[in-house]
């Protein structure tokens, strides 16, 4: 498959997986988490499909003058393990969804900035809310659920955070 195939289908996937997990926090109150900014496509479709929804990005620096930013009460610059710990307070409220797009290009720098990033995701989630990201995100307790139809395993990952006292696989 050429890399252009690849990214393709990468993007099919996120899009697909943004809008499943849109569906599945439909009934459940909270802000939304993006967790890396990039170039903003992402952060940019989940304002269309959340647009009642407060989205709070973290990111490590901004890359380029992208045409939409979230304000300065909704950007979060710094290293997520830095980030994430203090943003309980911020937030408001426990999220409904996170967006995971941390992966680098880098397969063992991805792999473990998601193993340090997901415990300090944990307490900021909803019971019942999604994480959907890029990179496998294991060992929170949380419930792997299947992709969108057409999505290949392992091309991006969806987790529903279980409800306190309930059983997780």
């Amino acid at each position: 498959m050429s890399r252009l195939d690849s990214f393709i289908r990468r993007l099919m996937a996120q899009r697909a997986c943004l809008d499943h997990a849109a569906r599945l926090i439909a009934a459940l109150p909270g802000p939304v988490l993006e967790l890396g900014l990039g170039n903003g496509r992402t952060y940019d479709h989940l304002r269309t499909l959340l647009p009642e929804r407060e989205i709070f990005v973290f990111e490590r620096a901004l890359a380029a003058d992208l045409p939409a930013l979230p304000d300065a009460a909704h950007l979060v610059l710094g290293d997520f393990r830095d980030t994430l710990p203090a943003a309980r307070a911020r937030l408001g409220a426990r999220a409904a969804l996170a967006h995971c797009d941390i992966g680098s290009g880098d397969a063992a720098v991805s792999a473990a900035l998601a193993r340090a990033t997901a415990p300090l995701l944990a307490p900021l989630m909803a019971p019942g809310g999604i994480v959907a990201g890029d990179q496998a995100m294991a060992g929170c307790g949380w419930t792997a659920l299947p992709l969108p139809h057409d999505i290949e395993p392992g091309r991006y990952h969806l987790y529903r955070v279980p409800a306190p006292g309930s059983l997780t696989a």
